[in-house]
C-alpha cells in the first residue's frame, strides 16, 4: 500500500532527513518509524509501575535490614557494588 504525504511541513522533514542520512525519503522514513516504535515499547503502563513497585516491596525491601533502609550509600560503597576498579570499569 503507498503512503501519499501530503503535509509539506513533513515532507520537508523527510527530505532534510535523507539528506543528512544519503537515504532515500522512504529509507529514512522507515528508519525513523522503527526507532520510534522501539522506544514506545519500552514504555511502561502504570499498571506495569504498579506490579514492579509491589513486587519491589515485596521480594527486594522487605529483605533489606530496616537499620539500612533509606540511608545513603557513598561513592565507595556504590563503586564497590557496580564493580568499578581502579582504572573505573
Amino acid at each position: 500500500m503507498a503512503l501519499n504525504i501530503k503535509n509539506s511541513a513533513v515532507e520537508q522533514l523527510a527530505a532534510e532527513l535523507a539528506e543528512l542520512t544519503g537515504e532515500t525519503k522512504t529509507e529514512a522514513i522507515r528508519r525513523a518509524l522503527e526507532e520510534r516504535r522501539k522506544k514506545l515499547a519500552f514504555r511502561v503502563s502504570p499498571k506495569s509501575r504498579e506490579d514492579v513497585m509491589e513486587n519491589l516491596d515485596r521480594e527486594i525491601w522487605s529483605k533489606v535490614p530496616a537499620s539500612l533502609r533509606g540511608r545513603k550509600m557513598s561513592k565507595k560503597k556504590w563503586e564497590d557494588l557496580l564493580g568499578y576498579g581502579k582504572e573505573g570499569a
